[in-house]
């Protein structure tokens, strides 16, 4: 017999997203205290859903669909606010930007012209989404407390750019070699 708790992830993730306003609200307001404990509840609700959906077999294709999409709802916002209120250039948000519409478009179309496309990150996507939260966290938390300094920001910056340009390459080899292996075995 299912439950109607099995909904609860998704319910989270949801509501996640809806947190996005407030965040960047608080983010033009320069409420840089209240934008990082904002950011951690995203966070530790992000943790909560994934945690429920597995300890208690809650998956579902919608959540495995809607946990990505809420992480770059969320990292995306933060990334055009943080370039609009002139504290990230706005090349580097154009990358990570065009890195998520052009991973998005192929999925799509990998989706529409080969399977039915199941959302699995790949190690160096997962290690993409870890150093822009931590570079779109350290420049908060540089203007909430003055550190990290503005080396380590440039650092974190330049380890965004280099993994947003290996792990989008990533996604399209192993996108195109799954195409072309379904195709040549059909």
């Amino acid at each position: 017999m299912s439950t109607p708790l099995r909904h609860l992830p998704n319910l989270i993730c949801v509501l996640r997203m809806l947190l996005v306003v407030p965040i960047v609200v608080l983010l033009v307001n320069g409420e840089w205290h209240l934008t990082l404990l904002l950011i951690l509840l995203a966070g530790f609700s992000d943790g909560l859903d994934g945690f429920l959906a597995k300890r208690f077999g809650w998956q579902s294709r919608l959540g495995s669909m809607l946990d990505p999409a809420a992480d770059k709802l969320l990292l995306v916002s933060l990334f055009v606010t943080l370039t609009w209120l002139g504290l990230v250039p706005l090349w580097l948000t154009a990358l990570v930007v065009l890195r998520d519409v052009l991973i998005s478009a192929f999925g799509l179309a990998y989706n529409a012209l080969v399977e039915p496309l199941t959302a699995q990150p790949t190690v160096v996507s997962k290690l993409n989404t870890a150093l822009q939260l931590a570079f779109v966290l350290a420049i908060i938390t540089a203007q909430a407390f003055g550190w990290p300094p503005v080396l380590g920001l440039e650092v974190l910056g330049a380890l965004v750019f280099t993994s947003c340009i290996v792990s989008g390459f990533d996604y399209i080899l192993t996108w195109s070699r799954r195409s072309w292996t379904g195709k040549a075995q059909a």
